[in-house]
């Protein structure tokens, strides 16, 4: 059994949707959080965005909502933001994702909650914040990988820019606004006071652009796609060898004669065109040259596990099955099963206090009548506002899976 989370006696209300916010909800809830996913009727809208799918979710939905109660309330009605504001007694958290511009025209503005509420933590994400020229407009992570840059650095040299594999900007967001609450959290305990916690796409998508925001500062060169290439450091690129590709991070002059030393070019960091990083950077092409006619003679996992241990960063250029089956993968504890269930784990390693595992993923409403009644809130009462309670029953109690401790044995399979 694990030890109570750092976050144990946090609550939370989560009623965002989609990446940034569950993903935040998701990292306060594996450090110990009791996290309440609040859904819309129509339920978050990840839960379709399969295949694959578990039951009624899809693994996009599975993916961000580990450790949380899900609830079910139709904010449209009355009864729905009634309840919510019996939900936020109490409560030391609230995330939302709502179009700017709706909590306040139902009454439930930043103002208003912190008038209710004075020590609640009001975190809200958005696309580009409440005000200036985009102030309220909706965003996609995509969409703001465009706007602020990030795509404009990202693709192959002399090509198109491309979108980033994975959805950074969304998952940044969640990150910046978890830090956000904790932030907010260590300062309520000296004022006593909560706070609105803002992060915006938009703001976290610029915030992304290190170290090419530097170098325009500096030099007003406005960088372009350079494939895997490092603009500042030099050889840092993928590389072909006798197999498949490794990708060396080079990043100071002892580092690159070891890798000369151990491929069997001594001579190279004597070269005066490779002598120190900066010469690297302008002879970049013939230095990728001299190292693949090198590296074609080795065997790139044989080699890269040499060189990392002689203090080469490096690594294959893996894919994602081979990452999940690699022992050190396992040995982390980054990858977690719960019955039927299979996630990836917190990066986050506490000695004391670790993430656990407890819950997986709820479905649609599963615990509505759970939470309900441990809060003494009469079901009936707010009956309207709530889809996915059984008519006439009380105890619609879920029945999902459940874990109570840290790094499950069980496979899934």
């Amino acid at each position: 059994m694990s030890r109570p989370g750092s976050l144990a006696n946090l609550k939370v209300i989560d009623a965002s949707r989609v990446l940034g916010g569950p993903y935040a909800g998701q990292i306060l809830a594996d450090h110990g959080a009791d996290v309440i996913k609040l859904e819309p009727p129509a339920g978050d809208e990840t839960r379709g965005w399969g295949p694959p799918f578990l039951d009624d979710a899809a693994s996009y939905f599975l993916g961000l909502n580990r450790n949380k109660r899900g609830i079910a309330v139709d904010l449209a009605q009355p009864a729905g933001r009634e309840l919510l504001l019996e939900l936020l007694e109490g409560a030391d958290v609230f995330i939302e994702n709502f179009k700017t511009g709706t909590l306040e025209r139902w009454g439930l503005g930043n103002e208003e909650l912190s008038r209710r509420f004075p020590r609640l933590i009001h975190a809200r994400i958005s696309g580009f914040g409440a005000d200036g020229p985009m102030g309220g407009l909706p965003g996609y992570d995509a969409a703001i990988q465009a706007l602020c840059g990030v795509m404009s650095v990202n693709g192959e040299l002399g090509g198109q820019p491309l979108r980033v594999g994975v959805p950074v900007v969304d998952i940044v967001t969640g990150l910046n606004a978890a830090i956000g609450i904790l932030m907010a959290l260590n300062e309520r305990t000296s004022s006593g006071e909560g706070q609105f916690v803002e992060t915006s796409l938009y703001d976290c998508g610029v915030s992304l652009l290190h170290p090419h925001l530097p170098n325009y500062y500096l030099s007003g060169k406005v960088a372009a796609p350079a494939g895997s290439a490092h603009p500042n450091i030099c050889p840092y690129d993928s590389f072909a060898t006798g197999t498949q590709p490794i990708f060396l991070a080079v990043g100071n002059n002892r580092q690159f004669a070891t890798l000369c030393d151990m491929i069997g070019r001594p001579d190279l960091p004597e070269d005066e065109r490779f002598a120190a990083n900066s010469q690297r950077i302008a002879n970049r092409d013939a230095l990728k040259v001299a190292l693949e006619t090198a590296l074609a003679a080795f065997d790139c996992a044989d080699l890269s596990d040499r060189l990392i241990k002689a203090g080469v960063p490096c690594g294959a250029v893996r894919t994602i099955d081979q990452v999940v089956a690699d022992p050190h993968t396992i040995h982390r504890e980054m990858v977690v099963d719960i019955g039927d269930y299979r996630g990836t784990g917190s990066p986050i390693k506490l000695s004391r206090t670790p993430a656990s595992y407890r819950r997986a993923p709820p479905g649609f409403a599963e615990h509505t009548a759970e939470v309900l009644e441990e809060r003494s809130i009469d079901a009936d009462r707010y009956r309207e506002a709530l889809p996915g309670l059984d008519p006439g029953t009380a105890a619609n109690r879920g029945t999902g899976s459940t874990f109570d401790g840290r790094n499950p044995s069980g496979r899934r399979r």
